[in-house]
């Protein structure tokens, strides 16, 4: 510390802190001096039990009121009454719940978690040294606004300034909380990354938000808990091994009041996914469309060359559901909520053009208007902060952004956002230094962190996106309940799941290693508690132009036949995740541009967007597992298989329910090598074969398929596959029953757009398979909705024992093959 008072000192030169005498100079650096410490003796964290499976923990160095924490919105629960039994016990005190015991070292403060029932030791802060605490002087940058300009980058138009001064003018406290890890216990979470990463022991991980990063600052273990550390900052994550082979993780919160994390205990990784959403909120119902097909470009420049590509669906009869308009529809400036209306005449003509071919529009906005009328009025309003982004933590500035997009395009029956630029601005997206690419990731933390800071303040920096979708998710709310929010995202946080956000990698480029690593920084995001999430099917940039980001390798796109196969291999993959999506610049990404019917790629995207339509029952049901249940419907194996060690590290592997999706990611690959986790017997999805668990197996894999199989003991509700989701209604349901356990699935029913479903009005049908009779037993159907059919055709087929329909009118029935 004596060396930090030293530099301020020394380096307080007049010309770096010009508003500060040298008197106050001295004085702020003694006070810097006097607020850095470590975590002492006798300096105890404050416990608060919130649940009899999660207790909150505080510390901070000054010894300063809790109540407020580190006020970042993030936790919306109702702490229940708990009955807590605290007594003393060798230099130890020790409180129980029916579900936890937390034993805190009286001498230095360290705590340990423990489950109640089996006495095992789930988690461990670090003794003697569970946290540490350090103040960081803060730097202010004064802009000289005359200078501002508009500069041209990959990430949009930005405004830019010069400096015109430095001041070091307060400091930020940054702390360290540390635990011991027990040596096999995997860890996963923290968002979505570039780092190619799934099982996070011994990594290190910089946490903040960027075009190709989300960041949300929960973990989870297979030993049965999670972390989630509630501060809104910037944050470093670290998995070492001490010189004794003991293993000390660390996460360090860059500016925050201070420590304050919820520990939860959870017997399963879907346990604590549910203690997550307790505290941090639910995953409302998208509506049943977006189960179906996206299909986006950058960009559709017109309203005539959106509708023309629409109708061109709809002429081939592909389905669709849903149509996206891009950036630049705008006449003027960047970002600005008005369609140009050379290009776009009549907007609410064109939205209902859209819906009376049966589909769904989306449309991209930005937080960062510039160079038009709604900067002008934002700063007016005093409501713009830095980098030009609107003040999305004022109630009135999300007031105002709400009257903007709907004055302009929610009135005129847009369906779904596209949020674009969330974070809401990029230190780097542009040309930089020699040697900066993917793996300069603390330098890219510094940057970003150092950027987003001068928007929101330090000890907000990575919360802009949960505030700006809580802003566009309450207003639409209070506009109607008719219409589900739907709101794609490029980044995230801690309960932004509350406001029914999706979240996207951003703008990856097309490589066979880039496809890799999106599948386990995926799979990590969704395993947070925040369960949408998609990508650019076949990455958004193509070519290359010299940046580190814009690094495609297909300079002629859809042309090269081996964009084809990369492209066709993702879209593949993207027909199991929670929304399927196809985007991208340089290359035109529709069907149609990879071929004619007949050849090998087109009629393999023809095919998995049919499949994507066959499962749209089981999809919708999963989709409310989650919404009802706390599911999560794309999952890591290590979700349905944590004892399994072989799976704790697979990162291109995941179930989508009870599917094994095996996605193909090598090029001109005929098969690959799939693990079939132990602890469940398989069945090809292609053939019915059965297959043993615990086995390392060769799978085949022709370009018009990837390999898929079904846990046995599974029920998969299908339908056949129609244009759009719409006209799937009441048609006949199949239900696939793979065999060879007892199975139990709830066929969910509603409106599909409206939030009647928050009421009760919704249909559920409990189908259970009984593997000793060969017997399925179909419900009675509960509850309904407007518009339910009330009889059906139900076809039950039992892979590899034949199938049979029955008439279905809502009573109980059972089907024995």
């Amino acid at each position: 510390m004596t060396s930090l008072l030293n530099s301020l000192l020394l380096n307080s030169s007049d010309s770096m802190m010009p508003s500060l005498s040298k008197i106050k100079r001295i004085a702020f650096a003694a006070l810097v001096l006097a607020m850095s410490v470590c975590g002492r003796a006798g300096e105890h964290p404050r416990l608060t039990f919130v649940t009899p499976s999660i207790v909150r923990v505080q510390w901070n160095a000054h010894g300063s009121a809790f109540d407020e924490g580190n006020e970042t919105g993030v936790c919306i629960y109702e702490p229940q009454e708990v009955k807590v039994a605290r007594k003393l016990r060798d230099g130890k005190t020790v409180y129980r719940t029916s579900e936890l015991i937390v034993e805190m070292d009286n001498a230095t403060g360290s705590l340990v978690f423990l489950d109640r029932k089996s006495g095992k030791v789930l988690l461990a802060e670090n003794t003697p040294n569970p946290r540490e605490h350090e103040v960081v002087a803060r730097e202010n940058v004064i802009y000289d606004e005359n200078s501002a300009r508009s500069v041209e980058t990959a990430n949009g138009q930005v405004i830019v300034k010069d400096v015109l001064r430095r001041d070091t003018i307060s400091a930020n406290n940054r702390y360290y909380s540390h635990f011991s890890l027990s040596a096999d216990e995997a860890i996963y979470g923290l968002g979505a990354h570039m780092e190619d990463y799934m099982n996070l022991r011994g990594k290190t991980l910089y946490l903040c938000q960027h075009n190709l990063k989300t960041m949300v600052p929960v973990l989870l273990s297979t030993a049965g808990y999670g972390l989630l550390f509630d501060a809104g900052c910037a944050m470093i994550y670290s998995d070492s091994l001490t010189a004794g082979g003991k293993s000390v993780m660390t996460m360090q919160t860059e500016a925050s009041k201070e420590i304050d994390y919820y520990f939860m205990k959870g017997d399963a990784l879907d346990d604590v996914v549910a203690q997550y959403r307790y505290l941090t909120g639910g995953v409302p119902m998208l509506p049943r469309y977006m189960t179906g097909y996206v299909q986006s470009r950058e960009r559709y420049v017109s309203a005539h060359d959106l509708l023309s590509t629409l109708g061109e669906f709809r002429k081939r009869h592909i389905p669709i559901d849903v149509i996206v308009q891009d950036w630049c529809y705008w006449p003027q400036g960047w970002g600005y909520i008005k369609m140009d209306p050379k290009r776009y005449p009549d907007p609410k003509a064109m939205v209902d053009s859209v819906h009376n071919q049966n589909a769904h529009i989306m449309i991209s906005i930005w937080p960062n208007p510039q160079g038009c009328p709604e900067a002008d009025m934002f700063r007016r309003e005093g409501l713009m902060l830095e980098h030009s982004a609107y003040n999305a933590f004022s109630p009135k500035g999300r007031d105002l952004y709400w009257d903007v997009v709907n004055d302009e395009l929610f009135s005129k029956g847009f369906d779904a956002w596209w949020c674009d630029c969330s974070e809401p601005t990029d230190a780097d997206w542009s040309h930089m230094k020699e040697g900066y690419g993917w793996d300069s990731h603390a330098e890219r933390w510094e940057r970003n962190t150092k950027a987003l800071t001068e928007v929101c303040g330090a000890e907000r920096s990575m919360l802009y996106s949960l505030y700006h979708s809580m802003g566009i998710y309450e207003h639409q709310r209070a506009e109607t309940d008719k219409k589900r929010v739907v709101n794609l995202t490029r980044s995230s946080y801690a309960g932004q799941q509350r406001y029914s956000a999706i979240n996207w990698n951003g703008d990856t480029h097309a490589s066979w290693n880039s496809f890799k690593q999106q599948i386990p920084a995926g799979l990590n995001y969704m395993a947070t508690g925040n369960p949408y999430w998609n990508m650019d099917i076949g990455c958004f940039f193509t070519r290359r132009d010299g940046r580190w980001f814009y690094k495609g390798e297909y300079p002629r796109g859809n042309a090269d036949p081996a964009y084809r196969e990369l492209y066709t291999r993702m879209f593949q993959w993207g027909t199991f995740l929670p929304v399927m999506r196809s985007h991208g610049s340089d290359t035109p990404r529709e069907p149609w541009f990879f071929g004619t019917p007949g050849t090998p790629y087109y009629d393999a995207i023809i095919d998995m967007i049919n499949i994507r339509y066959r499962l749209t029952p089981y999809t919708y049901s999963l989709a409310a597992m989650q919404t009802f249940s706390h599911y999560t419907m794309a999952r890591m194996l290590a979700f349905d298989f944590p004892h399994d060690k072989e799976v704790l590290d697979i990162k291109d592997e995941y179930m989508f329910g009870d599917i094994l999706v095996c996605p193909v990611t090598d090029s001109c690959a005929t098969s690959r090598r799939v693990y079939l986790p132990d602890g469940a017997e398989w069945i090809d999805y292609w053939t019915g074969a059965p297959l043993a668990g615990g086995q390392w197996i060769d799978a085949l894999a022709p370009i018009n398929r990837l390999p898929l199989y079904v846990r046995a003991g599974s029920i998969i509700p299908t339908t056949e596959p129609a244009e759009y989701t719409a006209a799937q209604v009441g048609n006949p349901v199949t239900v696939e029953v793979y065999p060879g356990a007892d199975a139990e699935f709830t066929l969910y029913e509603d409106e599909g757009d409206s939030y009647n479903y928050e009421k009760g009005i919704c249909s559920t049908i409990t189908l259970k398979w009984t593997e000793k009779s060969h017997t399925l037993t179909v419900g009675r159907r509960k509850g309904e909705y407007p518009g339910m059919p009330l009889n059906r055709k139900l076809n039950v087929k039992v892979i590899g024992a034949g199938e049979k329909t029955i008439d279905y009118s809502g009573k109980r029935v059972n089907v024995k093959l």
